[in-house]
């Protein structure tokens, strides 16, 4: 028993967790050899027992962000409800500095855009036109800020020279589908967001309260609906005359094979839309057997099936391809 679960742990650890969270790191670690949390993860769904999930929701209850003992000893005592919480929720991790990484792709579209983002969380993705950006490139500092003046939410972005980015996009209509979508204006949810935020990027949970705030303002359109059903349903409804760009950051991972595959040819099926897709080297083989350079535990950026660039998981780097 624990076995694959081992490995899932292991490889978060080594793979996700080293250099970015020491503490994950060594909590995923510490679980991949211990028997006893091992068997209690294995008595969740298949689709629940994911160490970002499993960390969120012991977070979410108070569980301390220190040594594995400790947490050990806190999960072992509060396991029924954790248990609870975590079938109860889903990763939800709105990492609004992931735009960083689409808006050099966006800003080469002929606009105005309509975007949709497939898996939208609390959509704080769909709001690139509303935050600054600085991109550091070949030694210097390229700074982007909406028309309106500098934002409250600040992306910083490391960049080869050639991707850099030279305007915002003009967004006229936003739109998203989710499973749960969250609604930042309740505290619980946000706090469920701020659970999903590794313990020390204490700058990623300062973004997270000012994006909520910009988007609490101004909500969007999230509809509750399974993305492969609904995406298309959103795509019919944008405004004449935008360009439909449907998006998704680290989403599809947590789709069955078969329901990737499906989404997949949703997406093919409509030329007429732009379809950007950030995932993880395993999510889609297709798309990861173009790329021909180590992707170094980073996300492959693709444009309509093509890697384009790959990029730090919360949106942090960016190399093109």
């Amino acid at each position: 028993m624990g076995t694959r679960t081992a490995d899932v742990y292991r490889s978060f650890a080594e793979i996700e967790a080293r250099n970015v969270s020491p503490v994950f790191h060594e909590w995923a670690s510490a679980v991949a050899a211990d028997p006893q949390v091992l068997a209690l993860i294995e008595a969740l769904p298949p689709t629940k027992r994911q160490p970002n999930l499993v960390f969120a929701a012991a977070r979410f209850l108070g569980a301390p962000a220190g040594p594995y003992p400790v947490f050990r000893c806190w999960l072992l005592e509060h396991w029924a409800r954790t248990d609870r919480v975590i079938r109860e929720r889903s990763t939800q991790t709105n990492e609004a500095g992931r735009c960083a990484v689409l808006l050099p792709v966006l800003s080469r579209l002929e606009g105005p855009l309509a975007l949709i983002e497939a898996g939208a969380s609390a959509g704080l993705c769909l709001y690139p036109d509303r935050y600054s950006y600085r991109y550091g490139a070949g030694g210097r500092i390229v700074a982007l800020d909406p028309a309106g003046g500098p934002s409250p939410v600040r992306l910083a972005c490391r960049i080869d020279e050639g991707s850099v980015p030279d305007s915002i996009p003009d967004v006229v209509w936003r739109s998203g589908v989710d499973l749960n979508p969250v609604d930042v204006r309740r505290p619980a949810e946000l706090r469920w967001l701020e659970a999903l935020v590794w313990p020390e990027h204490d700058e990623r949970r300062r973004r997270l309260h000012a994006a909520a705030n910009l988007v609490a303002a101004a909500p969007p359109r999230l509809v509750r609906g399974d993305l492969v059903e609904t995406v298309m349903e959103l795509v019919q409804g944008a405004p004449p005359g935008a360009r439909v760009v449907v998006f998704h950051s680290a989403v599809l991972v947590y789709l069955e094979p078969e329901r990737r595959a499906r989404f997949v040819d949703v997406m093919r099926s409509l030329p007429e839309v732009t379809w950007i897709s950030n995932e993880g080297e395993r999510v889609l083989p297709r798309i990861t057997e173009l790329v021909k350079v180590p992707v170094n535990g980073r996300t492959i950026l693709s444009v309509n099936g093509v890697p384009a660039a790959l990029v730090g998981p919360h949106g942090q780097s960016y190399e093109a391809l």
